[in-house]
Formats: C-alpha cells, structure tokens, sequence
C-alpha cells in the first residue's frame, strides 16, 4: 500500500483538530490501496490540542518558536522515507479532511508534483471568508500567475497535497516563520519547476479564534510575493 503522510500544523486547536483526523476517510482510502499516518505539530499549544490528537493516534511533535511557517518546516523534516504523499491542512476544521483523495488522486495519477486546494474556486459555507480577505487573496493569486506562471487560484491556502520528492527539493528553501508561508511554498516550487495545480475544496467557518493578522500578515505576503520574483535557487542554498 502507499503511504500518505498527513501534517497538521496546530496552534491552541482543540476545537477543530479531533473533527479534523476523525474526518480523514480510512475506508475510502483502504479502499484505493492508500496507508496514512497523521503528524500532528504542537506549536507551543497551551490548551488539550496534543492529547485530543494523541488520543485519536496522532504522532505528536513539538515545535516551540511560534509561527505556522517553523511548524510546517519541523512538519516536512519529520516526514518518513516509507511516505509517498504528503497531506498538509490546518487544525482547525475549516478544511475538510474527507476531501483528502481529492487532493492526491491527481498527484497518484501522474498529472503532477503538487496540489493546492482552493477556496475560490471552491464551496465556501457560511460567513468563512470576507470580501476583503476575498479581495487580498484574488490580488496575491494575480501575482503569483501572472510573475511565477504558476496555475493556480488561491495562493493563502491552507490545504496542500504533495508528492514526497517535492517536498525533498523545497525542504531547505523555506525561512518564513509566519503566514507567509504558503506564498513562499508556491512562488519557490514554482521557481523549482515542480507542477502545481488547483483543485476546488470545501471551506467552512473556523472553529476557534484565527491567528491571522490581516493587515500585518498582508503585508509580509505582499513583500514575500515581490521578493521572490528575483529568487534563483541554484544562488540561494539551503539552511
């Protein structure tokens, strides 16, 4: 069977993260000869997130600079070599963790190295997204097709999918320690030549209070989408 590893970077997530791994299909996923083990990133959590996860078989691994971006790199250094897809979605419920096979048929299939999920193209229920987050993501998505040739449409998701080798070849390239993370994830494959691509996932309403800082994570998306522009990896090195 293959392996899908699923990362689930988490900070105080308590009341989404045990939706979140009951969510994932097992059956289904047997079903089409898939394994899965979900690695759950405790970012310095002050409430029960560690042991609602463990409790539901969970790996739990601790990373304590906060930021999402240090937690999904602590996520990436901790994948096995026994994993042949990597799932990455947040803790807090606001995507949908049955939508998993959505996300890597594409990949299993051959039609690419990477899938990103988005919410523009999706089904968003309820009050889950603003019209000016809306407007900030379509204004970063413009960028990002337009100045990485990058095909895809939501570029501050949340919801990723990927094939091991590329994350091998992004591992090292990432230095965000914030919510800039998911910019920097996809103007650098890009600048890889890994293929990505858009699939439309569900978004709900989150469950808790979100970590996100409009106007002061706005900007440092905006400065990581200008920066990269001019990024070349064989100039850039690893850390």
């Amino acid at each position: 069977m293959k392996k899908i590893t699923v990362v689930i970077p988490c900070y105080n997530e308590e009341k989404g993260i045990g939706k979140v791994i009951k969510g994932i299909p097992k059956e289904k996923l047997k079903e089409y000869g898939f394994d899965f083990e979900v690695v759950v990133i405790d970012n310095n959590c002050s409430d029960k997130t560690s042991s609602v996860a463990r409790k539901l078989g969970a790996k739990i691994i601790c990373e304590p600079n906060p930021g999402k971006g240090n937690a999904i790199r602590t996520g990436f250094r901790s994948i096995g070599k026994d994993t042949d897809y990597v799932v990455m979605l947040d803790g807090d419920d606001t995507y949908k963790s049955y939508e998993i096979m959505r996300m890597v048929e594409p990949l299993d299939s051959g039609f690419c190295d990477v899938i990103i999920g988005s919410r523009l193209e999706g089904r968003m229920n309820g009050y889950s997204m603003s019209f000016s987050h809306r407007f900030a993501n379509w204004f970063f998505t413009f960028i990002t097709r337009n100045f990485y040739g990058a095909n895809v449409t939501d570029t501050c998701t949340g919801y990723f999918a990927w094939k091991r080798e590329a994350i091998v070849n992004l591992n090292g390239y990432l230095k965000s320690p914030g919510f800039a993370i998911e910019a920097e994830m996809i103007t650098k494959m890009a600048k890889l030549g890994q293929r990505v691509y858009s699939v439309p996932i569900t978004y709900d309403p989150r469950a808790g209070d979100s970590k996100l800082s409009p106007v002061m994570d706005g900007i440092k998306i905006t400065s990581m989408l200008i920066k990269n522009i001019w990024w070349n990896p064989k100039q850039a090195g690893r850390v």
